[in-house]
């Protein structure tokens, strides 16, 4: 996607990060007894996996976004369906192989799949799919209200991180060339 190789190592440490994070996550996933007024009972917290998790990622984290959604729902027993970025597309197809293949070596087959294509046509098919009850959209404000309103209308769930031009505020007392130094790497270093 155009970063520089410093940030593209960062980016594959972030994914390394996560699944480090996600392990030790997976170890609180147990479930609480909670005592109930009612005689002779008692309250159950019980976590299920929801099944088929769509990643739906932007051009400008093009393996971290993957990473940071993919942790996260295989800890909780979920399959992964992702569709990156269509400018992206030799990453996950790289990530993919790489992801499949730790996961063939740990006894888990058909878990995490790539629907790679270019245009809305892949991403149109999985926020309409009832079989994929979770969408996690990265990239425009204009695409993601179109995801949330699709996945809503038939009644699924949808993470959505959305439209990364934030505006940069500078106060009057401001280091000046700190300032400038922050807002060009946010602006060009994360193509935000």
């Amino acid at each position: 996607m155009g970063k520089i190789l410093s940030e593209g190592r960062g980016e594959v440490q972030e994914f390394i990060d996560i699944c480090d994070m996600a392990v030790g996550m997976s170890r609180t996933i147990g479930g609480k007894i909670i005592s109930s007024e009612r005689p002779d009972h008692m309250m159950v917290e019980q976590w299920n996996p929801i099944g088929n998790v769509g990643i739906i990622s932007a051009f400008n984290f093009p393996n971290a976004v993957y990473g940071w959604n993919a942790a996260i729902a295989l800890i909780c027993g979920n399959q992964l369906i992702w569709k990156g970025h269509e400018t992206t597309s030799l990453v996950s197809i790289a990530t993919n192989r790489i992801v499949v293949d730790v996961l063939k070596k740990n006894g888990f087959n058909s878990v995490a799949t790539l629907c790679q294509g270019s245009g809305a046509t892949v991403g149109e098919k999985m926020i309409n799919d009832k079989r994929v009850p979770l969408i996690s959209f990265t990239g425009s404000t204009q695409v993601g209200r179109r995801v949330a309103s699709v996945v809503a209308g038939r009644f699924g769930k949808s993470i959505l991180e959305l439209g990364g031009n934030n505006a940069s505020i500078v106060m009057p007392d401001a280091d000046l060339d700190l300032a400038l130094k922050g807002s060009v790497f946010a602006a060009v270093g994360t193509c935000g």
